[in-house]
């Protein structure tokens, strides 16, 4: 019999609260009906047997979960892995199912939705009117039941398991893994500081030597390198440069940190060093390979380049000969050409090195945070991407990944300070409207704009879910659901912490995003 929709909705929202914490207890064998016996009569959702699942002589893990259950769904990914790992093949790793018992769907409709889903290699056993969650006493998804080598019932667990947990497990049933730390994902701190917000831009002006030595004194740059680069001749020597016409340009690699440097004050800094009107030569040095360009590998950044040469040229009478073009490949130079004038101070340098020193107009020098530039919010290429983000991070936000429930830290935290998109800085949220739903992501009753998320429909796990994406990266966040605080406005945007990027109150000023302090401070 089906539940009432009222019932079914109270089991569905007293969920969150019940898996928010580990519960752990022994049942003693003689409590309940024997599992193996039980298990026998099932079969998986291709129709065999379970006991093709379930070799002997092996301790027997047994996940139950629902097809309802966000915190279950976010799991089958990791549990199907975890089925496959040579570490668990010491053990039987199965999953149960129940059609037909604690608001799950009847034993046709959860095939057909199994079905459409893609875990071939997770083992799923179906136990229609749940008669073995019930003798277990199980009433609470995900829940799992260890039993011995011998096929008896150690344990009941309530709640999920970590992977350490699990193994833990494996190896000892009886094993303390309320101990075990949560191994699931938690912010890369070095990430998410100094090197997150890494940028790269390719930069000719001439000899190398000197245009390295003066980026790598500019504060908030990270790395010059010496190269060469848009050539028609793959890895070129010097010796080829320079007397082969292979059309390259030597060009400086540098990598700046995003929120202490601007690309345009990057390029002032380069225009001050550099005679943008003169054709193929730069100081005592002529030849299309000491000709100026600014090459990009984002192709948004051209826009950027364009309208600070188009500000330049309004400095000059002669037209600009700057290059504005994409990158088409870069080469390191031979080791000796780096860190250069490092090696030999009297070097040759048409370049005055000192200019460094000096900020730019009306700016200090970038030696702490100059803040994120609210001016624009895009998204990085995807090769930037990859350097910057977090494996984790870019699952999440470019591929539509789902982080574990209860595993990252912005899940529990409140302090006042908005949470911005981790890929282009875009404020989405506001410590104002999060609140503790108590499902294991971070909550929030609205974002700080309506315009900075998108909506759409979502049919993953053949349901029909609202996915909520920031606007100007399209990142993948999570979704909004209509079980939120009535009093708030009765929505729950359920958000992955690994798209988000908390910025407390007291560096909101530091950051650029001052202007949203009265988000975080209004009561809501």
């Amino acid at each position: 019999m089906k539940l009432p929709a009222f019932w079914k909705m109270l089991i569905l929202s007293a969920i969150p609260v019940l898996v928010a914490a580990l519960f752990l207890f022994h049942t003693k064998p003689g409590n309940a009906a024997p599992v193996p016996a039980a298990l026998q009569k099932l079969h998986d959702t291709q129709g065999k047997p379970a006991a093709r699942h379930l070799a002997e002589g092996r301790p027997t893990l047994i996940k139950f979960w629902a097809s309802w259950c966000p915190l279950c769904l976010s799991e089958l990914a990791a549990t199907e892995q975890w089925a496959q790992d040579k570490r668990f093949q010491t053990a039987n790793l199965i999953t149960v199912a129940s059609p037909g018992f604690l608001g799950e769907k009847n034993q046709a409709d959860f095939l057909q939705w199994y079905r459409g889903l893609d875990y071939p290699k997770l083992p799923v056993i179906t136990d229609e009117g749940g008669g073995l969650a019930k003798s277990l006493n199980i009433g609470v998804y995900p829940s799992w039941a260890v039993l011995d080598k011998h096929g008896n019932l150690a344990r009941i667990i309530k709640g999920s398991l970590n992977e350490a947990q699990a193994l833990a497990l494996v190896e000892n049933h009886e094993a303390d893994i309320g101990r075990l730390k949560n191994t699931f994902y938690k912010p890369a701190q070095k990430k998410e500081s100094a090197a997150m917000n890494a940028k790269t831009i390719y930069l000719a002006g001439g000899c190398f030597w000197g245009l390295e030595a003066y980026f790598q004194r500019i504060g908030g740059v990270i790395d010059a390198v010496s190269g060469y680069a848009n050539g028609n001749t793959e890895n070129p020597s010097y010796e080829d440069v320079v007397r082969r016409n292979t059309g390259h340009a030597e060009t400086v690699r540098v990598v700046y940190d995003a929120d202490k440097l601007s690309l345009n004050d990057i390029l002032q800094y380069y225009f001050r060093v550099i005679d943008p009107t003169s054709l193929n030569k730069q100081g005592n040095d002529r030849g299309t390979q000491y000709r100026t360009g600014v090459y990009y590998t984002d192709q948004a950044e051209q826009a950027v380049i364009a309208a600070a040469l188009k500000q330049e040229q309004q400095k000059y009478a002669q037209p600009l000969v700057v290059e504005n073009l994409p990158l088409k490949h870069f080469y390191e130079a031979e080791k000796y050409h780096q860190d250069y004038l490092v090696k030999n101070p009297n070097g040759y340098c048409h370049i005055d090195i000192r200019k460094a020193d000096e900020p730019l107009p009306g700016k200090t020098a970038p030696k702490g945070s100059k803040g994120f530039n609210a001016a624009t919010y895009r998204k990085p290429s995807d090769t930037e991407l990859k350097k910057r983000l977090t494996a984790e991070q870019y699952r999440i936000t470019r591929q539509n990944g789902t982080e574990y429930a209860f595993s990252h830290e912005y899940d529990h935290l409140f302090a006042p300070g908005i949470y911005v998109d981790i890929v282009s800085g875009e404020p989405l949220f506001s410590s104002a409207d999060k609140y503790d739903s108590g499902c294991g992501w971070p909550s929030f009753t609205r974002p700080i704009a309506a315009s900075s998320v998108t909506e759409h429909s979502d049919f993953s796990y053949n349901m029909r879910r609202t996915e909520v994406r920031s606007a100007a990266a399209d990142s993948h966040l999570g979704h909004v659901f209509p079980d939120g605080p009535p009093a708030k406005g009765g929505l729950r945007y359920c958000i992955n912490g690994a798209s988000l990027r908390f910025i407390p109150l007291d560096k909101m000023d530091e950051e650029g995003y001052g202007h949203l302090k009265a988000a975080v401070n209004s009561a809501k």
